[in-house]
């Protein structure tokens, strides 16, 4: 899982919530808040991070990476869902993504270094299609799996994984 943290130095025209945009139209913006924002951070949580903690707490861990990674200073902390982050004075925003452009801008971040992620991961695991199905629970992940088993990134809590591992 990745998140991402951004301080917009300006407005940045095209900004939305990353799953509204092509991917080419991510990519393009990507390099452009990379280049633009006054300051940029992704952090990540691991399958075992996930597994350990849970999702929820995993996510809450790696947004506080991402800030923490930022430069000091007073600024605001306006987070996409309904829940704050511990330690942090945040504003919680459902759609955030939609609402705000420092979110969207971090959606967009988070969302291309996933992306590039599971292509790393497609050329390392190919029986996987890690490329096209991104790590989703689609039908042609899932018969990956059952046709190849879990590898060593699965989640042995994903509930595909799990119940083979019961059954083999």
């Amino acid at each position: 899982m990745t998140v991402a943290a951004v301080i917009l130095a300006r407005p940045l025209p095209g900004l939305a919530d990353s799953k509204k945009l092509s991917p080419l139209r991510r990519a393009v913006l990507s390099q452009k808040i990379r280049a633009e924002a006054w300051a940029w951070a992704i952090a990540s949580a691991g399958s075992w991070e996930i597994e350990r903690y849970n999702v929820l707490q995993a996510t809450l861990r790696a947004m506080d990476r991402a800030l923490r990674a930022l430069p000091p200073g007073p600024w605001r902390v306006a987070v996409d869902g309904n829940r704050a982050l511990p330690h942090w004075q945040a504003e919680t925003l459902v759609r955030g993504d939609s609402r705000l452009d420092a979110i969207a801008a971090a959606s967009i971040l988070a969302k291309t270094a996933r992306d590039a992620e599971m292509d790393a991961l497609d050329r390392h695991l190919p029986g996987y299609a890690f490329g096209q199905h991104r790590g989703y629970p689609t039908p042609l992940h899932l018969a990956a799996l059952q046709r190849l088993g879990p590898s060593l990134i699965h989640r042995r809590g994903f509930a595909p994984v799990a119940a083979r591992t019961r059954s083999a």
